[in-house]
């Protein structure tokens, strides 16, 4: 039951969390809707970081989107194998998560080693930027049992959990069932995040999507005091 909760019930409620959080939060406390920048604080590292972390990011995010949701039938139509795909799969996965890793160091150094830049950083940011380590660790770990694997059956079993998901089937935990620890772990720590997604600095992501919109605004001209 435990199982059948955490897999097949509890990413409807995260979603849901996700979507409702995000607009309650833009709705009653817009002034907090941003990525609340320490650079005037203290720069260090900070652009390596920064770089690093959002390119490596913004790669797994859509590697994961493609790779899990694009059907099967497609695959096989453009003659692409299980197996290949699934190397593929792992090799882009690791690069992008060593950046991402490299980045997130960096920032989680600023974080906690600078005192003035820890002082005005919340609580929810902090657990957040540990909990974006823990899952990019167990990641990062599962590309080791994979090579044991690499007939595609690991791969095809968690792109139908997530397609079962999607398409609201109730047998998605079902699928999942003799597959390691180690990635339902992995599943459940990325799930989660969409669960703390709208109490965090991370919904300065939505308007990420929405900056295109900026290009069609005036200019705002900023003049310095003269003396």
């Amino acid at each position: 039951m435990l199982h059948k909760f955490l897999f097949g019930i509890y990413p409807y409620i995260a979603f849901a969390i996700f979507l409702l959080g995000s607009l309650v939060r833009f709705e009653r406390e817009q002034y907090t809707w941003k990525s609340d920048s320490s650079q005037l604080l203290h720069e260090g590292n900070l652009r390596l970081g920064n770089i690093l972390f959002h390119i490596g990011i913004i790669g797994l995010f859509f590697g994961h989107l493609v790779g899990l949701l694009m059907p099967v039938l497609v695959w096989d139509t453009l003659g692409v194998g299980h197996g290949f795909k699934q190397m593929v799969a792992m090799s882009m996965g690791g690069v992008l998560g060593v950046i991402t890793l490299i980045g997130l160091v960096i920032l989680l150094h600023r974080r906690f080693t600078n005192p003035r830049i820890a002082a005005v950083t919340r609580t929810g940011d902090k657990v957040l930027l540990l909990w974006l380590l823990v899952t990019l660790l167990l990641g990062l770990s599962t590309i080791v049992p994979s090579y044991s694997h690499m007939d595609g059956e690991m791969m095809l079993t968690l792109m139908g959990w997530a397609q079962h998901l999607v398409t609201l089937r109730s047998s998605a935990a079902d699928l999942i069932v003799d597959t390691p620890l180690l990635f339902k772990l992995h599943l459940f720590m990325g799930v989660t995040l969409f669960a703390i997604f709208p109490f965090t600095r991370l919904v300065h992501v939505w308007s990420g999507f929405g900056s295109v919109f900026y290009l069609g605004r005036a200019w705002q001209l900023v003049r310095p005091r003269r003396r």
